[in-house]
């Protein structure tokens, strides 16, 4: 019975009675199902990285102790940090540190990135205050400002980790680096001047008005200033001058260079603890019916504070959902811009996807702490790099520095100024700032980006963070658009050989991928480590090392081999022919090509933050140059015809057509060595 109808099935759906074997459905699930705990172990190492690579690295002691200098000095930076971001949030101080301890402590068991510190930022904290005023205006305290903060974090968490179980990272990828500046340095500007109130202890002016009020209306207000701006403006004063003195000095004295940078790194907790013992020397005894004379955080209350799950209200929702995309935009975009700037910094690779599920899982349980949105933090992501970080779990030394706090500091939290913690702010936000010499790249590799910067600085800053996150999303979308459907290639013609005659038309294919290049020495060779590394804990972090998964025996394998020492890629050999748009020319000359004189330290042609400009070079002026009269097509398929330095004496890999690029190379090649290049060939051969 069962095989006459296997067998009338297969005649309605024309089952071919001689088929191919090909393997069958049954095969293709229970390979899936064979071994299920097996499967539940690779996807639990997969989205908890630490499993795979923490017993491995904290067998040397070197990680650990790594780990736990990183750690420790970012708690201490956090602790001032987090107080100040929740003051501009608009929330107690104590929700700052639960949002501090809640992303230090999960993120690490997530991550990626060893470098990234999640916590709570300047440009979040002012979503996060813009949505408690709008949703306060139209209900009218309806809601407690932590209620409607810690609700939106659950749901911006919940989204976001949507978004990366869906495997939906690769969203942020067109968004151009640009972009991402545009309105990280608006954001800052916008922050900067709303904390320039505060700073000065004057009152009435509306800090969350557009940049230029917020600038006329505290001018004006100057008569108004109070003793606050005492202790501000000294803070301000003091955080910038340990910052410059200790920068000389680490230049003047390379040798004590690491007292100085963790100097520099202690100088938010140490102004603050000085401000705050001023202010206590100055106002325990001047206390008025008014209060005190200058602002202070008084009471923060000790440990969690109704810990447990956050109730949803659906009502409250229903009233900042218009705001919800912008914040999740927020989240994605700053925490994957920063990680993916450090992984290129730091030669390792991060996943998006998986970056997503940890914040939005430092998100969502951070809702049980009442924490507000976290996400990564730049100012303290360069911190922690630069402090010798090795794996992500340097978070959990730095979560144990918030509960210290937390617990034993908060008497003293009493008596910290308000303008003290508004200058953290606006010391804080300066770095955000792109550099000119950072615009100036972007202007060299493409100008209609650098527009779609100056479009994002310019709106955020006359307008709301909102309207210039969405303008530069939306100029980002529509100039992909526009290269998509205007892609920059021509049909050149058809190739004809005069040695070979074939009747009709050929088409021949040919690939030179990564892979294929790569195939013989990775196949002939043991895999050798490209710089040298003379200890253990010098390893990536990401990088499990010989004992882990069974390569011992692929290690035992590669021993056999011969090692590849190094890898030599001579890019000065490169001609560029009919190259005639010179757009393309601009770009590329921006990018180190085509100018014979590489650069000499390794560079991010657009980042989103600047790292180091002082050991970046200038670009040289161009004195010299000999103008050449270029015709080439337009869009409309017209010819334009334009001055410009197509050709240049400085510019000598680049050629009018083929035959110009053919007799250069063949040029260099005839040419006889110089004596130094003579000597360096017989040290390379002997």
């Amino acid at each position: 019975m069962a095989s006459s109808v296997k067998r009338v099935g297969k005649k309605i759906i024309a089952y071919p009675e001689d088929s191919v074997p090909v393997v069958s459905t049954s095969t293709y699930f229970k390979s899936r199902v064979e071994d299920p705990k097996q499967s539940y172990v690779s996807e639990t190492a997969v989205h908890v990285p630490i499993i795979t690579h923490l017993y491995y690295h904290y067998l040397d002691a070197g990680w650990l102790t790594g780990d736990l200098i990183a750690g420790l000095t970012v708690g201490i930076v956090v602790v001032p940090q987090g107080m100040s971001y929740a003051q501009l949030a608009t929330l107690p101080p104590q929700y700052g540190l639960y949002t501090s301890f809640v992303g230090l402590l999960t993120y690490c068991f997530f991550a990626t990135s060893k470098d990234v510190s999640i916590g709570p930022v300047a440009v979040m904290s002012l979503t996060t205050a813009q949505i408690i005023a709008e949703v306060d205006s139209k209900f009218h305290g309806r809601w407690q400002a932590p209620e409607i903060a810690t609700t939106l974090a659950f749901c911006c968490g919940f989204i976001v980790l949507a978004i990366g179980l869906l495997r939906l990272g690769w969203l942020v990828e067109l968004i151009p680096a640009p972009a991402v500046s545009g309105f990280m340095t608006g954001s800052a500007i916008n922050i900067a001047t709303s904390q320039l109130p505060g700073l000065m202890g004057i009152s009435g002016v509306n800090s969350r008005a557009a940049v230029y009020k917020v600038i006329i209306n505290t001018l004006k207000g100057l008569p108004r200033t109070k003793l606050d701006a005492a202790w501000g403006l000294i803070g301000l004063v003091a955080l910038y001058s340990i910052r410059i003195t200790c920068t000389q000095l680490q230049r003047r004295y390379p040798r004590s260079g690491r007292i100085f940078f963790f100097i520099m790194v202690a100088r938010n907790a140490v102004v603050i603890l000085v401000l705050t013992i001023a202010a206590w020397l100055y106002c325990r005894h001047r206390k008025t019916a008014s209060g005190y004379p200058i602002k202070i955080l008084q009471t923060v209350p000790r440990g969690f504070q109704n810990v447990g799950p956050v109730a949803i209200d659906s009502e409250l929702v229903k009233a900042f959902a218009s705001q919800l995309p912008i914040a999740t935009i927020i989240l994605l975009l700053e925490h994957v811009a920063i990680a993916k700037s450090f992984g290129r910094v730091n030669n390792y690779k991060i996943n998006p996807n998986q970056e997503l599920i940890a914040i939005g899982v430092a998100n969502t349980i951070g809702s049980v702490f009442h924490a507000y949105p976290a996400t990564g933090s730049f100012s303290r992501s360069a911190l922690q790099s630069k402090s010798g970080v090795r794996t992500p779990a340097s978070g959990i030394a730095g979560a144990v520095v918030v509960i210290v706090a937390l617990y034993g500091l908060t008497p003293a939290f009493f008596w910290i100024p308000t303008a003290g913690l508004s200058a953290v702010i606006i010391h804080a936000v300066a770095d955000l700032v792109a550099s000119p010499a950072q615009v100036y790249t972007y202007w060299r590799v493409s100008p209609l980006e650098f527009f779609i910067w100056l479009a994002a600085v310019i709106v955020t800053v006359f307008s709301t963070i909102e309207y210039g996150i969405y303008t530069s999303i939306s100029a980002s979308l529509a100039l992909l658009l526009l290269r998509v459907a205007h892609p920059r290639g021509y049909f050149l013609a058809n190739l004809h050989s005069p040695t070979h005659k074939m009747a009709g038309k050929v088409a021949r294919f040919f690939s030179l991928s990564a892979p294929t290049a790569l195939s013989t020495p990775r196949e002939t060779c043991a895999a050798a480590s490209m710089s040298v590394r003379s200890k253990v804990q010098d390893r990536p972090w990401n990088d499990p090392g010989p004992t882990a998964g069974g390569a011992q025996a692929a290690q035992v394998a590669n021993l056999a081999k011969p090692k590849l020492r190094a890898i030599i890629f001579d890019f000065s050999a490169f001609h560029f022919a009919s190259i005639l748009s010179p757009w393309i020319q601009r770009a590329l000359i921006a990018s180190g090509f085509g100018i014979g004189s590489p650069s000499e330290i390794p560079s991010e042609i657009a980042p989103v933050v600047t790292y180091d400009d002082e050991h970046r070079d200038a670009w040289k002026s161009h004195s010299e140059t000999r103008s050449t009269d270029v015709t080439y097509l337009s869009r409309g398929g017209e010819r334009v015809s334009e001055s410009t330095p197509l050709m240049t004496e400085e510019t000598p890999f680049f050629h009018f057509d083929v035959v110009a690029a053919l007799r250069a190379a063949q040029s260099n090649q005839e040419q006889q060595p110089s004596s130094d290049e003579t000597e360096l060939m017989k040290q390379v051969e002997v």
